[in-house]
């Protein structure tokens, strides 16, 4: 059977993965109550079409941090990807070139950061960063990431510990047996083994994390790297307004898909008054709850320059590997293309909020 929306994908995802596995990618933090909200936020916007418009000719490519992308749509970074499918962040690197757009690598990979970029040499993609309490370690990896190729570096900063997620602390989620923090191998900090008590990735995470990252932290980061830095998780615009004048290139809009603070507010209405602040100084990105090309379509219409997609590639990747990851992108795409005709739009880069009904 065709699976022909973004939840089919889910389903199906779910009737393929083991338990721990879905639930560690499905599940959010404590009451999953921002998990909900996410999806529901971008749901309540409603959009005011125009008519008569010629839409015979649209135009979905966009550019982020100067490089040319054919739809508005990167693929988030997701911790090990490998658990959905034996080549897992290799088959996302091959299906993301193919579409033209920009992988986000995580740090968690399950493929080191030079192995995804030799899976699609012609690909652009960017890294995902957490900053460690052994300062070399975060440096080496910087280093890494622009000696393969990688185009922008994103710290996530919304982690300084792992959220309560009740799921994996149930299923006492680990990594089984070949599947390692890949990229930290060479620091011999790649295991992270199942068992014992609660989540294996609260202890690991704990021990190696640094939770004193301040702005200090980011001034630094920047000073080691000629990469510009995104940061990953901002929700206020008063924190965007620092990311501003601490040289921030851009930022992205996102509570971790829900599975850090739970009650933080929805991606969908954080967006507006981030774009309201720094939209002039900063591209601004969004991740967190979006199903549908008429979620991105309303996230355009915001301020948003592009969105991230997490769970969705995923599923895609646990159904049918690269193949898999491709059809999702396809599908949002053509959603998104049809959404804009619809709403008597041509471009993704036109967009305003005289599209929405605010």
């Amino acid at each position: 059977m065709d699976l022909l929306k973004i939840d089919e994908y889910e389903q199906a995802a779910a009737e393929r993965l083991p338990q721990m596995v879905y639930d560690y990618y499905a599940g959010g933090a404590a009451d999953e109550l921002t998990v909900r909200e996410n999806r529901l936020a971008w749901q309540r916007l409603w959009l005011r079409p125009r008519c008569l418009v010629d839409v015979s000719q649209r135009d979905l490519s966009t550019t982020v941090l100067g490089q040319h992308i054919a739809l508005p749509i990167l693929t988030a970074p997701c911790g090990f990807n490998a658990l959905a499918h034996p080549e897992g962040e290799l088959a996302v690197a091959r299906a993301a070139t193919a579409a033209a757009t920009i992988q986000c690598v995580s740090t968690a990979a399950t493929y080191s950061l030079e192995e995804v970029a030799a899976a699609a040499p012609q690909g652009a993609r960017w890294f995902q960063l957490y900053c460690y309490k052994d300062r070399g370690i975060t440096q080496a990896l910087v280093e890494r990431a622009a000696a393969a190729g990688y185009r922008a570096l994103v710290l996530t900063v919304d982690a300084p510990y792992v959220g309560r997620r009740e799921r994996d602390i149930r299923n006492r989620f680990g990594l089984p047996p070949g599947l390692r923090w890949k990229n930290l191998e060479p620091y011999g900090l790649d295991r992270m083994d199942a068992g014992g008590d609660g989540s294996a990735l609260v202890k690991y995470i704990e021990s190696i994390w640094d939770a004193s990252l301040t702005w200090d932290a980011v001034d630094w980061l920047r000073g080691i790297s000629p990469l510009p830095v995104v940061l990953k998780g901002v929700l206020s615009a008063e924190d965007a307004r620092r990311a501003a004048g601490h040289g921030m290139k851009a930022l992205i809009v996102s509570n971790h898909g829900g599975r850090q603070l739970d009650g933080a507010v929805p991606t969908a209405v954080a967006l507006r008054e981030i774009v309201d602040a720094v939209g002039d100084e900063l591209e601004i990105y969004v991740d967190s709850g979006l199903r549908r090309g008429s979620d991105i379509l309303k996230a355009l219409a915001l301020g948003a320059r592009a969105v991230l997609i997490g769970r969705p590639y995923l599923w895609g990747l646990a159904v049918a590997g690269e193949a898999g990851v491709a059809r999702v992108l396809q599908l949002l795409r053509d959603e998104l293309d049809l959404a804009l005709a619809l709403a008597g739009q041509t471009s993704v880069r036109k967009l305003s909020r005289e599209l929405l009904v605010l």
